[in-house]
């Protein structure tokens, strides 16, 4: 049985952004380290089944900053988000998993493109401050919003583009004066910088015109990350079960037997090489094996255990936030993968 670390963190501060957004402020254990543009899993307490897990970005940087922290917007019915900052206060202590996911530049020294609307901010700030305190890129930033008073961070943006004028640039979207941001648009935004590493976060909609237009300028798929705010249906927090042997991927229901396939892995500078049984996902086995692979819902529905198949073929049993574009380049979520092939190799680097 795999066991999930979890850290209890005591609330130092919690800051009003806006009239519906919130950052709360950890001090944090020695060894929490995070790299910037990733997420915190949440437990938030509920009367009808306990808890549940929430995902919720770092709006700070890990190179500037001494107590993480991450912010929290309202949504309508969104009962996580609303007891948070309905209920959380300094001195608050909150269960949280282990920092996790993709949505991080491989450098800081790299030319950006950055998308981001709403709080989809959030992430998207934490990799601009990174970049201005620990490396030497340059910044374009998109950012949509409602109206002004639904700009987050609106004056943290503004003096970093102060103190930074030839490395940040920030445009303002506001959809009371200019209408809902399109692809057309925001082909016409990005077109001078088409050539960088690109970043979209915000709601379905914005994200998949921020993704149309940076196709349309030909940047390539591997090129363009996305970060999804979806709400977990499991609970990570809870200890994970054995995984059963199942008749998956087959058709006489002998798989459970069959032969195990040949895997190798490439994590943090390192490959493995591993007899993987077929009845077994990809993140179950790692983890038995006592390799350190990235997760946190366990269950399809974030990109934290994402991982690039390079050789072979496995079978995804459930997923909620790749695109058909990511599968065809080979991405899969290693907590929902089996093998089909009898040799797989697969990357995290």
């Amino acid at each position: 049985m795999v066991e999930i670390t979890s850290y209890v963190l005591r609330v130092s501060e919690v800051v009003a952004e806006t009239a519906d957004a919130c950052s709360v402020v950890f001090d944090v254990p020695p060894g929490l380290d995070y790299r910037p543009g990733q997420f915190l899993t949440v437990r938030v307490p509920s009367d009808r089944c306990g808890s549940v897990a929430r995902c919720y970005s770092m709006s700070s940087s890990p190179h500037e900053d001494d107590r993480p922290r991450i912010t929290v917007k309202r949504t309508v019915d969104g009962y996580a988000s609303n007891w948070i900052c309905d209920n959380v206060r300094a001195g608050s202590e909150l269960e949280v998993l282990a920092p996790s996911g993709v949505f991080t530049p491989s450098s800081l020294d790299a030319d950006l493109l950055l998308f981001a609307a709403g709080s989809g901010i959030t992430p998207v700030l934490s990799i601009v401050r990174s970049v201005l305190a620990a490396g030497s890129g340059r910044v374009m930033l998109v950012y949509a919003n409602r109206d002004e008073n639904s700009v987050i961070f609106g004056r943290v943006l503004h003096e970093l583009a102060t103190k930074h004028p030839d490395r940040l640039v920030v445009l303002h979207w506001l959809e009371t004066l200019q209408g809902l941001p399109t692809a057309d648009h925001l082909r016409a935004l990005a077109a001078p910088f088409a050539e960088r590493e690109a970043f979209v976060c915000g709601p379905r909609p914005f994200m998949s015109a921020a993704t149309t237009a940076l196709k349309s300028l030909g940047l390539p798929r591997a090129r363009i990350h996305t970060e999804k705010f979806v709400s977990l249906g499991g609970n990570p927090f809870e200890q994970a079960r054995p995984v059963e042997p199942s008749a998956e991927p087959g058709t006489d229901g002998a798989e459970g037997t069959a032969e195990p396939a040949r895997l190798t892995v490439a994590l943090d500078g390192a490959e493995h090489t591993f007899d993987w049984p077929r009845g077994q996902k990809l993140l179950d086995f790692l983890l038995d094996r006592g390799l350190d692979a990235p997760f946190s819902c366990r269950e399809g529905q974030c990109s934290a255990c994402a991982c690039r198949i390079t050789s072979g073929e496995v079978k995804m049993l459930h997923n909620e936030v790749l695109e058909t574009e990511d599968i065809d380049e080979g991405i899969v979520l290693a907590c929902q993968s089996m093998p089909v092939t009898d040799e797989v190799s697969v990357s995290y680097e």
